[in-house]
């Protein structure tokens, strides 16, 4: 029996070694060098240097200044990522979707953009369409009492362009470009 026992123990031990510690601490330490800031969270700071959130997360901004990320079924929080999971002919949906389309009409813009009323999978996607973002511009142009055009052309700077896919705009840097072009002054 200790034949067996002996060396079955031994395997695992090492193993656990090396599966559990060693490896680990390789591609951590490979990603640190190679990779420092993915490897770090992808974090975002304002011109103070304070964390700000993450390029990778979406966030949840309010009020009419601001460009709204997507509808978040986890309320943006990571731990509860995902999707809703409810059926496209569930009322609940139904209504969710119903509700945040009427939150969001602007009459001289025709319909709200899908993106805009629909949750991604993982219910944290930081980046929209540049359609969806050009629904938004004059709320937030009126809001900030900014020229669309020079809006605009914050959205031009902050539209990606990826090898594979279409444009995408990540919701945290715009709005961190438009804090910083136009602040909005509390009364």
């Amino acid at each position: 029996m200790s034949t067996f026992l002996r060396p079955a123990l031994s395997l695992v031990l090492l193993m656990t070694v090396v599966t559990g510690a060693l490896y680990p601490l390789a591609v951590t330490g490979i990603a640190q060098v190679a990779f420092p800031e993915q490897a770090n969270g992808s974090l975002v700071h304002d011109d103070k240097g304070q964390v700000r959130g993450s390029a990778l997360i979406a966030q949840e901004f309010k009020g009419e200044g601001w460009f709204q990320s997507r509808p978040s079924a986890g309320a943006f929080a990571t731990v509860a990522s995902g999707a809703s999971n409810l059926a496209p002919s569930n009322p609940a949906l139904a209504e969710r979707v119903k509700t945040d389309a009427d939150a969001l009409y602007q009459a001289s813009q025709g319909p709200v953009p899908l993106v805009l009323l629909t949750t991604s999978g993982s219910g944290l996607d930081p980046h929209l369409s540049p359609e969806a973002i050009a629904y938004q511009l004059p709320r937030v142009a009126a809001a900030r009492q900014v020229p669309q055009e020079r809006l605009q052309a914050l959205v031009n700077d902050a539209t990606l362009r990826p090898l594979i896919g279409p444009p995408v705009v990540n919701v945290l840097a715009l709005n961190q470009a438009l804090e910083r072009l136009a602040p909005i002054t509390k009364p």
